[in-house]
């Protein structure tokens, strides 16, 4: 199956119950909305001044130059957050701060750059303005009652600064989703320990935990587990039972993956969907759907692992949280050197991004699936469609960043 197809395949199975909770608008970075939201109010809720300078009547300032400036009378101050108490008659003028309540009569503001004192009481107006010049009017950044964000907006800093204006300071959003994490295998021990000869340390567990807080939600280790059927099988009965996704990263050896799939399979129904996909790296891969919950047996090498859960398990955490996923952050360069592949398969390709003679290249970083590194040096990848049999070097591509 091709990677789109496999993962329509594990949609088409699951049927999404959004759990819901109200956090502080503090604990709302990254969450995911569970409700549209409109504003209790207009923003702002008062006219004011976008810069330093005078309120006036802007029809007191038309025809005004630098040879024939406006003669306007000062009627008093605008002091900073407090209600303006001065009143702007015909041709006069009211002093005015940045943020400053626009007083009652006036409807523009006259910056102090264009002004000249003649004395305590009198300002000259080099350049006319017109009516809302330099004004913001009430409700000009929202309005109360209008849609603000919707169901399934994932909440960035500036979101939350928005919301703050507007005094909500509680929203209701997607609980964060359990994600339970196994790492299998005779040859992986924990990175606290010296390996022995033929072992390596648990690579996988840090890296899509990562990747699952990343995406806001909550890893759940699960331990490393040996290459033993029954050992395996109760860690991910555990796994299903008290976590709403499962990941089981497994060994590359044909056996392996075929004990993992079985232990998917006997998780429940409908068990495994897919086992193996047109795609490198990452072409052993399970999804299967148990309880209700989705599982997925991602491959033990490294780099598969990681660009299979971007694939598949990124838009399923999405889907389980109401999430409209957002698009991938990517930006375009030249590819430095040509990216054979293979037709009927998808290929990601790691690449380091360099600049030269004012150009963005995309380098490369070649290397097996097994090497962890490939990603530490890279800075996103590169994706050759199905067919397209390679890139070629000075190809202008989009570089999927990580």
């Amino acid at each position: 199956m091709t990677p789109s197809e496999a993962l329509a395949r594990l949609h088409a199975n699951l049927a999404p119950e959004l759990r819901t909770e109200r956090v502080p608008l503090t604990r709302g970075l990254g969450r995911v909305l569970a409700h549209d939201l409109v504003s209790p109010v207009d923003l702002p809720d008062f006219a004011r001044s976008t810069m330093d300078g005078y309120a006036v009547r802007a029809a007191d300032t038309f025809g005004a130059s630098e040879g024939l400036p406006a003669y306007l009378t000062i009627a008093g101050d605008i002091a900073m957050g407090t209600q303006a108490t001065v009143e702007v008659g015909a041709t006069q003028a009211a002093r005015i701060a940045t943020g400053g309540m626009l007083p009652n009569g006036a409807d523009a503001v006259v910056m102090v750059e264009l002004t000249q004192v003649v004395d305590s009481n009198t300002i000259e107006v080099l350049r006319p303005v017109a009516p809302g010049e330099n004004v913001i009017r009430v409700g000009e950044d929202v309005a109360a009652g209008a849609a603000i964000l919707p169901r399934g907006h994932t909440l960035r800093a500036q979101d939350l600064g928005g919301l703050a204006a507007l005094g909500i300071t509680e929203i209701p959003v997607a609980c964060r989703l359990r994600v339970g994490i196994i790492s299998s295998g005779d040859e992986v021990v924990p990175p606290d320990q010296q390996p022995r000869p033929g072992q390596i340390r648990d690579v996988n567990t840090y890296a899509v935990a990562g990747l699952v807080e990343q995406a806001g939600h909550d890893a759940v280790p699960l331990g490393v587990i040996p290459d033993v059927y029954e050992e395996l099988e109760t860690a991910a009965q555990r796994g299903i039972a008290e976590c709403d996704i499962l990941i089981l990263s497994a060994g590359s050896s044909v056996s392996t993956r075929d004990m993992t799939a079985d232990v998917i399979a006997s998780l429940g129904e409908p068990g495994v969907l897919v086992h193996g996909v047109s795609l490198r790296p990452g072409k052993p891969t399970i999804l299967a759907v148990a309880r209700g919950k989705p599982v997925f047996g991602l491959p033990g090498n490294p780099v598969s692992c990681m660009v299979t859960f971007d694939l598949f398990v990124t838009p399923t955490l999405a889907l389980l949280s109401g999430a409209d996923r957002p698009p991938r952050r990517t930006t375009f360069a030249r590819l430095s050197h040509s990216i054979p592949s293979a037709a009927g398969r998808e290929d990601y390709v790691q690449v380091r991004l360099e600049n030269s003679d004012g150009e963005q290249w995309a380098a490369p970083v070649f290397g097996k699936s097994n090497l962890i590194y490939t990603l530490v040096h890279a800075d996103g990848m590169v994706k050759v469609e199905l067919d397209d049999g390679g890139l070629s070097e000075g190809a202008f591509v989009p570089v999927i960043l990580f």
